[in-house]
């Protein structure tokens, strides 16, 4: 007998100028499923996803919710209608506390009068994070005080108050410790023991495996085919994905001895008001050096200090060759640093721009003739950088804000690349790059560090670190917990040990 769906869309089309993001795409969404939704950057998952949520209407076809016709009016709608979305970027509002995020749009629940009453908002927002596991994060804390991953978890207590009856998970768990991921691991268990329905998008394909019952594979905005049980297995995700054979050996093979070689950046004795605890080290010449520990170790407000973005209450950080000191991102940026931002919504890109205002954003004194840039000059640059990197755009004059979230990952590359950094600070480079892009990627930064350049890359996947880095530095509660240099021998369960 056949299961009813909870979820079914027939016949989706969904375009945005030229580009065609779906093209009759149909799927069941059953109950009991953790239903995996992958493909390339660009394949359609998070417009179909979007679609599903009331974010974006679709241009032709039809969804059904547990027989019954779905048509949301706006992401509310959907909310109301029991299907609740965590997005990749960021989903919190900043400037109002945890609770108020969780509330949001719902403040009437606890109004009377037209007064809100924000200890019972907080006392309901406090039970939504404890049901969910995450106790130590507080109800009545401001947002902004919050790391990436605490707001994430935010984002997941909000989706949770509501009766779900299908959860969107759209590659938020690249943003997550172990400890964050354990916790919607169990979130998405739960609903499928209770017959709900979890959509779930991931590059990983081994996360994939491991927790999907199901999987729809998309390609180029159309359906290709849906995976069940024995079925499921990365090689065959691979092909169907990229409609080819992909090797995932993707990492460097060579290990030389990397010692003696010139410093271009060094960093001396670095504290700072985040929680960086007397930080030394050097960046060498030609050398990539990776940064690994725990999403709380520090190791990303490291990389904000290399390029001058976090303030050092003591020590600093110089330029080897003249001693002078980095003490701000326009500083760093006229000596060619680049920095790409784990959050490169709020940090790397400007969602509000084109393609062509981003890249060439930081080599306008490189372009220039005197006080006059040409159009043309721009779009050549544009033009060669995205050709390069195979961004998927409608055009050049595309805003940044409609590309899937790995063409925006390699916009931000890209801007740095067109303006001939000598140093990229690379902060979680391949999050949300599909395995398709993620070979050419890693050539990329292993050509860049052969042509004598020096890349800082601060990674939460250990196999990437130990796979691409020429040292590793290991960073627990804000300081330096242990230095490894490039070995065949070295292992993640040898790393993690002086992480936790």
């Amino acid at each position: 007998m056949k299961q009813e769906a909870i979820l079914q869309v027939n016949g989706i089309y969904k375009s945005f100028g030229a580009v065609k993001a779906l093209r009759d795409v149909s799927v069941s969404f059953l109950p009991g499923e953790i239903h995996g939704l992958i493909g390339e950057n660009g394949s359609g998952k998070s417009t179909l996803s979007s679609v599903i949520s009331g974010i974006y209407p679709c241009d032709q076809g039809e969804m059904f919710l547990r027989g019954e016709s779905y048509k949301p009016a706006g992401i509310a709608d959907g909310e109301k209608n029991g299907i609740c979305m965590i997005v990749q970027e960021m989903g919190t509002i900043g400037g109002i506390t945890v609770a108020a995020n969780i509330f949001a749009g719902k403040e009437q629940l606890f109004s009377r009068l037209g007064l809100v009453d924000k200890k019972a908002m907080n006392r309901a927002a406090q039970e939504a994070l404890d049901k969910i596991g995450a106790s130590d994060i507080k109800a009545e804390t401001k947002i902004d005080e919050e790391s990436f991953e605490n707001r994430k978890i935010v984002e997941i207590a909000r989706a949770m108050y509501q009766d779900v009856q299908v959860l969107i998970i759209d590659e938020t768990t690249t943003a997550l410790s172990q400890k964050g991921r354990a916790l919607i691991y169990r979130i998405m268990d739960r609903l499928r023991d209770e017959n709900k329905a979890v959509i779930f998008i991931s590059h990983d394909l081994d996360e994939l495996t491991a927790h999907c019952n199901t999987i729809t594979v998309l390609r180029d905005g159309v359906y290709i085919k849906t995976l069940r049980g024995e079925e499921i297995h990365p090689d065959a995700m691979r092909r169907l994905m990229i409609g080819r054979e992909v090797q995932d050996n993707y990492y460097r093979d060579d290990y030389g001895d990397y010692r003696g070689r010139e410093s271009v950046v060094t960093v001396d004795g670095v504290s700072t008001e985040g929680g960086l605890k007397d930080i030394s080290f050097s960046l060498k010449k030609g050398e990539i050096l990776g940064i690994g520990g725990l999403t709380d170790s520090g190791m990303h407000d490291l990389g904000r200090a290399v390029f001058g973005l976090e303030k050092c209450e003591r020590g600093g950080v110089y330029f080897s060759e003249t001693g002078e000191k980095i003490t701000s991102p326009g500083k760093a940026i006229r000596h060619k640093i680049g920095y790409v931002s784990k959050n490169r919504d709020k940090e790397s890109i400007l969602n509000q721009s084109n393609i062509v205002d981003n890249i060439c954003l930081p080599s306008y004194d490189k372009i220039r003739k005197g006080v006059y840039i040409a159009p043309k000059a721009e779009k050549r640059l544009a033009q060669q950088e995205s050709d390069m990197l195979k961004i998927k755009m409608s055009s050049l004059k595309q805003l940044c804000g409609q590309l899937s979230g790995g063409n925006k990952q390699k916009v931000a590359l890209a801007k740095w690349l067109g303006n001939d950094s000598d140093i990229l600070i690379m902060d979680c480079p391949t999050r949300g790059i599909d395995v398709g892009v993620k070979a050419s990627i890693y050539q990329l930064m292993d050509d860049y560090r052969k042509a004598g350049k020096s890349i800082l890359m601060i990674s939460e996947e250990l196999p990437e670190l130990i796979g691409m880095s020429d040292r590793i530095l290991i960073l627990k509660d804000g300081a330096l917990s242990k230095e490894f240099e490039r070995s065949r021998e070295l292992t993640e369960a040898e790393a993690i040990k002086y992480m936790i």
